[in-house]
């Protein structure tokens, strides 16, 4: 006689729900050594910026980068080791094209001075920034602000209630026709009919609505990856009291006046992609079509659109603007000496102490400039490597910095807002079959016709001439940029500018970098002085490499 063993149920239920607890938990001690990993990376990269180790180290905005943009290129804005990369903390590709356009080009007084406000009360939430940078993997690869702008803002054919009633009405009876059909063991020919003949109604229904939801299907593929993470930053950006004008009028751009957050909006349309997106399971992909899963769900994101839509340009402009400006807010926290500038109606620029913001400290030295009316150009002579070129950078890049509404690397800088231009690292061009002389006098007609008041950045005017063209040239050149109520800097090897600056004083002055010799060994101080350089150390450089001259 056989013997019968019997088990009771719960020693089989228990271990299962058991390793299914053990998963989940697993799945949530991962998640939070993830996110521990990404707060320990968001503050090494703190430390590296205070400790001038950040060159290569985070997003470098090549892709905002033009050729024929006025001075991007000559101030290293963008690429390796340039201002956006010492900058941009943003995590989405819109919070980074908003900063990049303030790199680019001055905004109103106004907006710069509505930025300080916002900045100084974004300053201290070291926590908010933290958390949007735990957020996820890398969202600037995800949200593409511009696809989702243009998915919300088509227009919307929502579906009459009546058809979205009949859907659901013939997905429940579906449903309750497949149980029918399981409980009689697959083998019920009344079950079997049942099920074929709601499966042909919903067949006639689906087909008169296929050219209306496979749009819509397709529709939200490219607009909707890594929305989750859109609506954890609108959850962070909601759960902060924010009280500056700016800051406040964003926040309540991303709360409705009736309804869900901002946030719980998004986090919906998220859940619709995410029943959309589980067509490919098995199981749906065997029954979903008898319930009728991609009919319902498109006609329901569809309905989110007409709801949300419209509000969609102003969630994604507010995400945008609170990360470029918490990205300035950053750099602001981590250089607390630099003061936010003053700005002046009359044309202008004036400043003590300017260094290079992507110099290291320790090694930059400052130096002061003063174009006030009447003096409108610095004409800069110095031997080489005496620090001409970084003196422009120097005054170009904290131009960009104060136009962009953030600190200066500066004891104090007073300016009016100006168009920039800069010819400094002008560059030939084989592809486009343009010589560097002739970028450079390109580069200079683009520099004349900026719109006025303009601040000019010239180094080494027409170096790619003979000098009798070189000196006439020069000279007319900056008369012309005067002429027009521009002012700027002019650096030179060649003297004759030098009594160009001479002939133009009051409106011009000359002033020099210069070094000496100690030992044998070429010394520079990297300091301005008045007058015009008396030495020239090309030959005692071409000497010091080895070059027996």
């Amino acid at each position: 006689m056989a013997i019968q063993l019997w088990i009771p149920l719960w020693v089989v239920v228990f271990p299962i729900l058991l390793f299914i607890f053990l998963i989940l938990r697993h799945a949530q001690a991962d998640r939070a050594a993830t996110r521990m990993q990404r707060a320990i990376h968001f503050y090494e990269r703190g430390l590296a910026r205070l400790e001038h180790r950040w060159h290569g180290l985070g997003e470098t905005g090549d892709r905002f980068s033009d050729p024929q943009h006025p001075y991007a290129a000559d101030l290293d804005i963008f690429g390796r080791g340039s201002l956006f990369q010492l900058l941009s903390t943003a995590r989405t590709r819109g919070g980074e094209a908003r900063l990049a356009a303030w790199l680019k080009g001055p905004s109103p007084v106004s907006e710069l001075r509505a930025r300080h406000q916002a900045i100084a009360e974004l300053r201290p939430l070291l926590h908010l920034r933290e958390q949007l940078a735990i957020l996820g993997e890398d969202f600037r690869t995800g949200v593409n602000p511009e696809h989702l702008t243009q998915w919300a803002a088509a227009p919307v054919v929502p579906f009459a209630k009546w058809q979205r009633s009949l859907a659901l009405i013939f997905a429940i009876i579906a449903g309750v026709i497949l149980l029918w059909w399981f409980s009689t063991s697959f083998m019920g020919v009344e079950s079997r009919i049942a099920l074929i003949l709601i499966a042909v109604v919903e067949g006639l229904f689906s087909t008169t609505l296929r050219d209306r939801i496979l749009p819509i299907i397709h529709g939200l593929h490219a607009p909707s990856h890594d929305l989750d993470l859109l609506s954890g930053i609108l959850t962070e950006l909601e759960s902060v009291d924010l009280i500056s004008p700016p800051l406040a009028a964003l926040q309540a751009s991303i709360r409705p006046p009736h309804g869900d957050s901002a946030s719980k909006r998004i986090a919906r349309l998220r859940r619709l992609q995410e029943l959309l997106d589980s067509r490919d399971n098995v199981v749906v992909r065997m029954f979903g079509p008898l319930l009728l899963w991609g009919t319902q769900t498109a006609m329901a994101i569809e309905q989110w659109r007409a709801e949300n839509g419209a509000f969609v340009p102003q969630w994604l402009h507010a995400v945008a603007e609170i990360e470029a400006l918490s990205a300035l807010a950053g750099y602001s926290y981590e250089h607390p000496e630099d003061p936010f500038p003053e700005f002046t109606e009359t044309a202008g620029i004036a400043g003590e102490q300017l260094q290079h913001p992507l110099m290291d400290p320790a090694r930059a030295i400052p130096n002061g400039i003063a174009l006030t009316s009447p003096l409108g150009l610095y004409v800069v002579s110095g031997s080489n490597m005496s620090g001409k070129s970084t003196f422009l950078r120097t005054v170009g890049t904290n131009a960009v910095l104060a136009l962009a509404g953030a600190p200066v690397r500066a004891a104090s800088l007073t300016l009016s807002v100006l168009s920039l231009g800069a010819s400094i690292r002008t560059v030939d061009s084989l592809e486009g079959g343009v010589s560097r002389f002739m970028a450079e006098l390109l580069r200079l007609r683009q520099i004349l016709e900026l719109p006025a008041p303009a601040l000019f950045l010239l180094d080494e005017l027409l170096a790619g001439t003979n000098s009798h063209d070189r000196a006439i040239g020069a000279a007319g050149l900056v008369r012309a940029l005067l002429a027009r109520a521009a002012i700027g800097i002019a650096t030179t090897h060649d003297l004759s500018l030098a009594r160009v600056a001479d002939e133009l004083a009051p409106r011009a002055i000359n002033v020099h970098f210069e070094d000496r010799l100690e030992a044998g060994a070429l010394v520079f101080d990297y300091r301005m002085r008045p007058g015009v350089v008396q030495r020239s150390n090309a030959l005692d450089l071409m000497r010091a490499v080895g070059l027996d001259v």
